[in-house]
């Protein structure tokens, strides 16, 4: 019966598509749209983080429910000409009158987390343009036209984007600003392929070009977030103040070796970078490399080192500017010896609990990850001259906060913060603090080559899966020698939800009954990871894919 369930998965399972190849540059993102509109850029002369910022600001119009102008991002660059891996990190940060509870005098978790309390202090435009400071070309007007037109001539609605506006209608109906946009004159939500403009976002773009980041860090858009987010019945506290304060910071990078390789990535506030790196050095030390792929003994040692990568993220990660974190500990070798060593091939875990590095300072209670859901947004570029782009941006949960302003999506930023909503408890690493950057799993990743340049660029979006999803891909890619495609559409497993995880709908499934027969208890569900990747390969040619499970390509010259 196992055998035939697993014939059926996999017939039912459709043929991968081969992955995009170009000789020159590639983009690949979540929408066609912003494909096609860093590709303009980079064929106007423009650099991978130019060609980033026009992505961004399609995204915003194309994928509006993952990321946008008012949301926050990290920016992995590779700058070819210094031979420099450079992070830029732009999480939307808590304003300066913030309290210590997100959820407090009676207001629910659920209430709050879409509402203007919810929203952050945004950061995805400030960190593009520190980015675009040290590898920009073009002007803000030229990078921002392709978004424009867009926003303001309209497309037929990405089935993705249905599926979501779909899923969310009965809240987000019931916003006035959202229901003019996604709704039909019936209250109906606008089915897949429907014409679709937004000429309010058209306007704030058309300021942004002006203006650059000024017209939301002091100006008009900024100005349009405070009123849309105190006008609510649980008034925001960003105030603009917060937002001419805002400053992106460029941080160092976090590298590892494993699977014989150098892999960096976004470094605190990330706890996704580290979780990456963990997994893959205690699932490489469990041997996985030799365990067949998408077999149950492979299952078994992905979810212990996910597992144990969780327990650490939980416990040791918070923002660098406010708390001690031990990073070079949590990546040490050492350390990743002693945590693949509590793991068996043959049983799972009963207990995981975090370790101690070697430079922790401090102890911390573990908390889980009370908004987690597949949002976010990756974009990665690799352009001519040899630059390269790895970024995650976010609204944080689907359509953020479920408010608009001037027709961008608001961020639900402040949702990041491990607060335990209705009590006073919160871990000390990640608690909600006035001015403090939130803990959030993305992490844009890059692969060194011997030569030391990037021989693969990635990162995904789905919360906190974003981790497993990355990892698992690094896996295919360097164990098992996987080309873009099938490591973008592999089916996702993983434990970084607070739960052992199995993808809905694929082969993943039929494994749940093998690793609950070693003590797991999976869960089948739906693992939205909206994943890109770029390789290049060993001769000079660049391969790409977006994730098949959202509306995105990759493509290039």
């Amino acid at each position: 019966m196992r055998r035939l369930l697993i014939a059926l998965l996999l017939a039912a399972t459709p043929a991968l598509a081969e992955p995009a190849r170009a000789p020159r540059q590639m983009v690949a993102t979540a929408s066609p749209h912003a494909t096609e509109a860093a590709l303009t850029i980079l064929r106007a002369g423009g650099t991978a983080v130019d060609a980033a910022i026009a992505a961004q600001a399609a995204l915003s119009v194309a994928e509006p429910h993952a990321s946008g102008l008012l949301g926050g991002a990290f920016v992995l660059v590779w700058d070819e000409g210094q031979r420099r891996l450079r992070y830029y990190e732009g999480i939307a940060s808590a304003p300066a009158a913030s309290a210590d509870r997100l959820a407090a005098g009676g207001i629910g978790p659920a209430t709050v987390a879409r509402s203007g309390r919810a929203v952050a202090v945004p950061g995805a435009i400030a960190a593009l343009a520190l980015a675009r400071e040290a590898h920009g070309r073009l002007h803000w007007a030229e990078l921002i036209a392709p978004a424009i037109a867009l926003a303001e001539n309209g497309f037929p609605l990405p089935p993705y984007l249905a599926q979501v506006i779909r899923t969310r209608a009965p809240e987000l109906r019931r916003i006035p600003a959202l229901r003019a946009l996604y709704f039909d004159a019936a209250g109906e939500p606008l089915a897949p392929g429907a014409p679709f403009r937004n000429p309010d976002q058209a306007e704030a773009l058309r300021l942004l070009a002006v203006q650059g980041p000024a017209a939301i860090h002091g100006g008009p858009i900024g100005e349009a977030l405070v009123a849309a987010t105190q006008a609510h019945p649980v008034p925001g506290w960003t105030t603009m103040e917060d937002l001419r304060a805002y400053r992106a910071v460029e941080r160092d990078p976090v590298c590892m070796v494993a699977f014989a390789h150098q892999i960096c990535t976004a470094s605190p506030p990330s706890s996704g970078g580290v979780a990456v790196l963990q997994t893959l050095g205690i699932a490489e030390r469990l041997g996985i490399a030799r365990a067949e792929r998408n077999s149950a003994e492979a299952a078994h040692l992905f979810l212990e080192a996910s597992r144990l990568a969780t327990a650490d993220r939980r416990r040791w990660i918070g923002d660098p500017d406010r708390v001690a974190v031990p990073l070079r500990g949590l990546v040490d070798a050492g350390y990743l010896d002693d945590r693949a060593a509590l793991a068996s091939a043959d049983r799972a875990m009963t207990n995981v609990t975090p370790g101690t590095p070697a430079d922790q300072r401090g102890t911390l209670p573990g908390e889980s990850d009370p908004w987690a859901e597949a949002a976010t947004t990756q974009i990665v570029i690799v352009d001519a001259r040899g630059n390269a782009v790895s970024l995650t941006t976010t609204n944080n949960l689907n359509f953020g906060a479920e408010l608009a302003a001037m027709g961008v999506t608001l961020n639900n930023g402040m949702t990041n913060f491990a607060t335990s909503p209705g009590t006073a408890e919160a871990p000390a690493q990640n608690r909600l603090e006035p001015g403090k950057r939130p803990v959030t799993t993305m992490a844009p990743t890059m692969v060194m080559g011997a030569d030391g340049r990037p021989v693969i660029v990635l990162g995904a979006g789905g919360g906190a899966r974003i981790p497993d999803a990355v990892a698992a891909a690094l896996i295919d890619l360097l164990a098992h020698g996987a080309n873009a495609e099938a490591a973008t559409a592999r089916p996702r497993i993983g434990a970084q939800n607070g739960v052992e995880e199995l993808e809905r709908g694929t082969p993943l499934e039929a494994l749940a009954p093998a690793l609950t027969a070693l003590g797991h208890a999976p869960r089948v569900v739906v693992m939205n990871t909206g994943m890109q990747i770029i390789r290049r390969l060993a001769d000079g040619t660049l391969e790409g894919a977006a994730d098949p499970r959202r509306d995105g390509i990759a493509a290039g010259d």
